[in-house]
């Protein structure tokens, strides 16, 4: 799991930031639920007498108690909470509470409160309460589902839905299924990404040893694979919105979390799978770059090298287009490389003009100004489009974990009262929404498994093996760099 310092370290990394740049009713995507402010106007029209350890503000809950928020959240007769308390609590909730914790509370107060454990409960209420506790339940499956490898969750999911159809089997019995079985699907899908993730990085190797030891293994580059740039941009924004759709919203949250030492939590739901998909989605970006650095310093010629940029410029021209922000900054990134900068008898066979656009579209100056502002726009046309292909927007991952990093870290959790500091939570959420309505764009661009093959497992160089290369194919200039390429030709080729 992510310490606040390891989420530190993201923000300040240089290969990041220092580079140029059913039954139950259909809801709205989630970036619809807040207004410009993070709140939703409407929201909320309880009295501000008598509220329980909330504080409102205009209508606004600003604040309460862990107590009275959990409280808030149960469903009663005559209430429902709105979909977005709904989801701004279950977000930042963890920071507070096990979400196993939870769950158990909840089924408590929703037991207890409308007397579920009764034999013979009052059917009528039954037929009152039970239609909304079940839509909590779906819209907890639903939107957390990752919440629920944790054994006690699913335990505590079943009682409950298991005592709501008791009160009605007829009527109830189905909606249930379709929650389980649901959530059931979802997690397995989880399961088998995360499988295919682990074999993809244990069959990972490092280009040079290939090279060393079966120097015919590697005879393709990326252009035999994919010729064309607009498909590989295509491709590539295949994996981003895949790797996207299985970070779960709470990962953001749950990376905010400090383990208590004392905390002897041995549930299945283990630390380390908390964050796994977005330190997953971190990998790919950095492996993206790096390969776009081995591609360019591999060929031995020049003009195959410069080939090479021309064509990486377009493939990232072609992600800026599709709305593809995250592969188009690690084509970048890859580019501004030491090794790949250095090579300047390269570089001077290059018209530049394209990429000196792109690296001003990316350029990280006033808070990523420009960028931000295309995201806008992108995000803008998300909004109003009419294709799947109009509504792609992948963001600069890094710099999303960055923002939501130090809103995290310039506001405190809890205020001098106690109380928990839910107009943070409101913004924090705000934040996640977007996001969340982005990762479920599904890709309008058909599959082509050995460009996706290639793109995933090819080896690709080191650090150190790329500024090798990089020597080789155009030697150093300067007593620093013709000392290392000494030394890297010793260590890594075994050569004097």
């Amino acid at each position: 799991m992510f310490e606040s310092s390891t989420f530190n370290s993201l923000a300040n990394e240089k290969s990041l930031f220092n580079c140029k740049w059913e039954s139950m009713p259909q809801t709205p995507p989630f970036a619809a639920m807040f207004d410009s402010s993070g709140y939703n106007r409407n929201l909320y029209q309880v009295k501000e007498d008598g509220c329980g350890g909330l504080c409102y503000h205009d209508n606004n809950l600003l604040s309460g108690s862990l107590e009275a928020l959990i409280q808030h959240l149960v469903p009663t007769v005559d209430y429902y909470p709105d979909r977005t308390y709904i989801f701004t609590f279950l977000l930042s909730s963890r920071l507070f509470v096990h979400p196993y914790e939870l769950m158990a509370k909840v089924c408590h107060l929703c037991t207890e409160q409308q007397r579920l454990e009764e034999p013979a409960a009052d059917k009528s209420r039954l037929r009152k309460i039970a239609p909304k506790i079940l839509q909590l339940l779906t819209e907890w499956t639903e939107t957390f589902p990752y919440d629920f490898r944790d054994e006690r969750m699913m335990r505590n999911l079943k009682e409950l839905a298991h005592r709501i159809a008791h009160g009605d089997e007829q009527m109830y019995r189905k909606n249930v299924q379709q929650i389980i079985q649901s959530l059931i699907r979802k997690l397995a899908s989880l399961s088998q990404y995360e499988e295919v993730l682990a074999k993809i990085n244990a069959s990972s190797t490092d280009r040079l040893t290939v090279l060393k030891t079966k120097p015919q293994a590697i005879q393709r580059d990326i252009i035999t694979v994919c010729s064309d740039p607009y498909m590989l941009a295509q491709q590539l924004t295949h994996i981003e919105l895949e790797r996207l759709n299985y970070i779960g919203p709470q990962e953001f949250v749950q990376a905010f979390v400090q383990k208590d030492p004392l905390d002897n939590d041995k549930s299945c739901y283990s630390d380390r799978k908390k964050t796994r998909n977005l330190e997953a989605y971190v990998e790919w970006f950095n492996r993206l770059s790096y390969l776009v650095a081995t591609e360019i310093c591999m060929p031995v010629k020049k003009k195959h090298r410069a080939r090479m940029i021309e064509y990486f410029i377009d493939v990232a021209r072609e992600c800026f287009n599709i709305g593809n922000f995250n592969s188009l900054m690690a084509i970048i990134s890859g580019m501004n490389m030491s090794p790949v900068s250095r090579l300047k008898k390269t570089w001077s066979k290059i018209k530049t003009a394209k990429f000196d656009i792109l690296e001003h579209q990316m350029d990280p100056s006033s808070n990523f100004y420009n960028y931000r502002t295309a995201l806008r726009g992108a995000a803008q046309r998300s909004l109003t489009a009419h294709s799947n292909r109009e509504k792609i927007v992948v963001p600069f991952f890094s710099l999303l974990i960055k923002d939501i990093y130090f809103l995290n870290e310039g506001c405190a959790n809890r205020l001098p009262n106690g109380h928990v500091n839910f107009e943070k939570f409101w913004e924090l959420a705000k934040q996640v929404s977007e996001f969340m309505t982005w990762k479920q764009v599904e890709c309008p661009f058909e599959r082509d498994r050995k460009i996706l093959q290639y793109l995933l497992t090819v080896p690709i160089f080191s650090e150190d093996a790329l500024y090798l290369a990089s020597y080789e194919s155009e030697g150093p200039e300067n007593h620093i760099e013709k000392d290392r390429w000494k030394t890297l030709r010793s260590t890594l080729l075994g050569r004097v």
